[in-house]
Parts: structure tokens; C-alpha cells; sequence
């Protein structure tokens, strides 16, 4: 099963390079799919200042909804991979991988969010501040076709409930002429001249709530009812630093810092051979997958790769090496003590495993606090560093000890210890009542 299970590591590093290199049918190549952020393509970066007395859930809601309208803004800019973030209480960064000109940028952004509610005619009814709340869920209707499906619920203030009643009366009974892009029984839902729905009108609503049914699912009904209530408590936004970044710039700090990135790897794989012989040879094998995972995970994630970032993924790499260099040592001093190769990596990794959770789970908890305390370039190089780690212990753990065992068993490590940095030297132990003991004395005493 241990050498089963080796070749379809094997098998499936290859094919992941493969595939991250050159791609395979509907999967593109690694450097079409990974999100690069403003420092290594440039572009234009903003922060802005929400000015608002809110506090606590409240502020919390309202800068949401606001980073939500922002999103769907810079999304309508056509730009590559546009960045979001809430930056502290108050304040959200928003990076245009691309962007030109900072002013077109920052007048985009800063706008406040335009939701409006129009008949047929194209006469605005209501608009945001008239909504009181909006929200999504489950449809509980009678009608079968519905059934499965999402609604979104509204509800206005007491002038919007009003004005509401009245422009779906006369929706409802046609009276209402249609300028051409819409049935005179809808009602338009415009935000930022961008339509959100246009639902037909069954009959007159009063009371000043009501729900869209249609073909929505949880995703797209909880969006829409975000997009509307961020409408509906719109917020100032100054900005409060601005910066650009040139592509000439960006590409050449990507460019250094991959080669730089590829070279310290290559360094490393061929340092550990030299010092750690079979042993090293297994540790660059499970350093393969790693880097792998690392970057796929970042696909799979959405995550944008910045030059912080990069740093992280080199960090996690030395710490996925000092993990092998721990258990590899852990296995030569079990080795020296007069253990056989197979009994010496079989303890050798138990002794390890302690002493590498404990030090990757301390890094992980300190990695944590950075990303939820840190903004920008900070979480992005705690991002890379979170995965790294995590997927180094998988690595120590799993790959590096199927290659050692497997290789601890084989024919040529039994004739020549030597090709893993072993010893073929046993001592003879002192006989004990130990259970465990006795099983490790006979077992050197049958490689012997």
C-alpha cells in the first residue's frame, strides 16, 4: 500500500506541474488563473473615510453594504481583478489592478450610491431612503414552479409605503404608458443606472412591505437585497490617500521576486540532498506538492498574490524544510543510538511529530491575530503564510513519511544505510521487559 500509494504521489506531482505549467483542456495554466495584486501589475490604490457617527453593528452594517455597492461599481470599470477591503472601522481600501487614471477612479468610488425605483414611464417613485429594510429567503408560497427558490422582502418607510401603494395601483391596472423599455405592470430597480430587477405588479400593495418572487437563488437574492439596503443607507466616503503604481513598475517586481522566489526553492532542494542525501531527496519530492498546493489553494481561494505575499510563501517554505530537518534528525539520533533503519524513522517521526505541531501551531495563531489586526500588504503576506504552514504539515507529515518508509524498506537502503545518511551499525541493547522495547530489539535484531 506505502508503494502504491508513492506512485500516486508521484504521479500526481508530475501531472500538477504539468497542468500549472502549460494547462490541459479547460484548465488553464497557473499564471492565467492566479489573481496578482497592485504591486506586481500596478495600477491605482484609494483609501477612503467613511463620514458617519455610527458605531458599533450599526457602523459594522452600513460599511458592508457600502464595500458591497463598491464591488459591484469597480466590477462595471472592466478592471482586472478589482480589491475590496474594510480597513480598520470606518475606512475602506479599494485596489484597481490596472486603473489609470487615480481621479476617474476616486470620483467613481467615492459617489454615493444612487438607488432609485422606476414605473414603465420612467418616473423615479422612490428612492433608497425610502427603503427601510431589505432582506432574502426561502420562497413559501403556493405556487409549485417557485418552489426551491428565493424571494427578496421589502419594506419602506411610511412616505415610501405611501408613494408605493400608489405607483403599483396603477401599474397594476395598466394605466400607466410604457416608455418602451418596460411592461407598464413593472416597477424598475435601478442602482447606479445599473437594473437590479424589474418584477411585474400582481395587484395594488399597501402597507409598505412586499416580496419578489422569481427564478433567484440564495446567492443572487441575498446580493440584490445587499445591493438595496446598501442603497438605502448610503454613506459619504473622503479620501484619505491615494496611491498609483506604474505597470512598468509592477511587472519588473513580479518578474525579480518570482526568479528570486524559484531560485531560493532550486537552492534549497539541492542544499538538502547534499546534506541529508535519500533523506533530503524525499523532503524536495513533498516540497514539490507543497508549492502545488500552495498555489492552487490561492486559485481555489481567489486570492490575490502580492509581493508580501510572495515573502510568505518563501517563509512557509523554510518552515516546511525545518520540519524535515527536524524529523530527519529526530531519525539519524535514533540511527546513532543503534536503532535499524526502519526502526529509526518509525521513532524518529513520533519523537518529531510533538515538537512540529507545536511550533507550526504557534505560528498559525500568530499568523491569525496578523490577518484579522492587519490591512493591505499585512494580510496578504499572513494569507500565503496561513496556507504555507498548513500545507507544510501535510507535507512533513503524509509525504515525506510514505518516501522514507518506503525507501527504509527497500533493497537498497537495507544493502546501503548509507544512501539515506544512515548508519548499517547496531548496537547491542540492554534486554528489557518493555513491550515496546522488546518489539524494537527484535526487529534490529532481524535486520541485523
Amino acid at each position: 500500500m506505502k508503494k502504491f500509494l508513492a506512485i500516486v504521489l508521484a504521479v500526481v506531482i508530475g501531472l500538477g506541474w504539468f497542468v500549472s505549467l502549460a494547462g490541459a483542456g479547460p484548465v488553464k495554466p497557473l499564471k492565467d488563473q492566479i489573481k496578482l495584486g497592485l504591486d506586481m501589475v500596478g495600477g491605482v490604490s484609494v483609501l477612503m473615510e467613511a463620514q458617519t457617527d455610527l458605531t458599533g453593528e450599526e457602523l459594522k452594517a452600513v460599511m458592508n453594504q457600502t464595500q458591497l455597492v463598491i464591488e459591484n461599481r469597480v466590477n462595471e470599470m472592466g478592471l482586472s481583478e478589482p480589491v475590496v477591503t474594510i480597513e480598520g472601522d470606518n475606512r475602506i481600501r479599494v485596489e484597481l489592478p490596472g486603473a489609470e487614471d487615480a481621479d476617474e477612479a476616486i470620483k467613481m468610488i467615492g459617489d454615493t450610491a444612487q438607488l432609485i425605483f422606476i414605473t414603465a414611464d420612467e418616473q423615479v417613485i422612490l428612492t433608497g431612503s425610502n427603503v427601510k429594510h431589505a432582506s432574502a429567503s426561502p420562497y413559501q408560497g403556493d405556487k409549485p414552479y417557485l418552489m426551491g427558490t428565493y424571494t427578496i422582502n421589502l419594506e419602506f418607510d411610511s412616505e415610501g409605503a405611501d408613494l408605493f401603494y400608489e405607483a403599483t395601483k396603477k401599474a397594476a391596472t395598466k394605466q400607466i404608458v410604457s416608455a418602451g423599455k418596460y411592461d407598464p405592470t413593472q416597477i424598475a430597480i435601478i442602482l447606479d443606472d445599473q437594473e437590479l430587477s424589474a418584477p411585474g405588479v400582481e395587484g395594488p400593495i399597501p402597507g409598505g412591505k412586499c416580496q419578489i418572487t422569481g427564478n433567484y437563488g440564495s446567492e443572487e437574492a441575498t446580493r440584490i437585497a445587499a445591493l438595496i439596503r446598501g442603497g438605502a443607507l448610503p454613506v459619504a466616503l473622503t479620501e484619505v490617500e491615494t496611491q498609483k503604481v506604474g505597470p512598468s513598475l509592477g511587472m519588473e517586481a513580479a518578474k525579480v521576486s518570482v526568479i528570486a522566489g524559484s531560485v531560493g526553492i532550486v537552492l534549497i532542494m539541492v542544499i538538502m540532498i547534499a546534506a541529508y542525501k535519500g533523506m533530503g531527496l524525499t523532503e524536495d519530492i513533498a516540497l514539490l506538492l507543497y508549492v502545488l498546493i500552495v498555489l492552487w489553494t490561492m486559485v481555489a481561494l481567489k486570492g490575490v498574490l502580492t509581493l508580501p505575499g510572495i515573502a510568505g510563501i518563501i517563509l512557509s517554505v523554510g518552515m516546511a524544510v525545518d520540519a524535515n530537518v527536524i524529523i530527519f534528525a529526530r531519525i539519524k539520533e535514533e540511527n546513532n543510538n543503534g536503532k535499524s533503519v526502519r526502526v529509526a524513522v518509525e521513532s524518529g517521526f513520533k519523537r518529531a511529530m510533538g515538537t512540529i505541531i507545536d511550533s507550526q501551531v504557534t505560528t498559525i495563531i500568530a499568523a491569525v491575530v496578523l490577518y484579522l489586526l492587519g490591512t493591505g500588504s499585512v494580510r496578504g503576506f499572513t494569507l500565503t503564510l496561513m496556507i504555507g504552514i498548513i500545507a507544510s504539515i501535510f507535507t512533513a507529515v503524509v509525504v515525506t513519511q510514505v518516501y522514507l518508509k518506503v525507501f527504509a524498506e527497500s533493497r537498497l537502503v537495507k544493502k546501503n544505510p548509507g544512501f539515506l545518511g544512515l548508519k548499517n551499525k547496531v548496537k547491542t541493547a540492554p534486554i528489557s521487559m518493555d513491550p515496546e522495547v522488546i518489539n524494537e530489539e527484535e526487529e534490529v535484531g532481524c535486520d541485523a
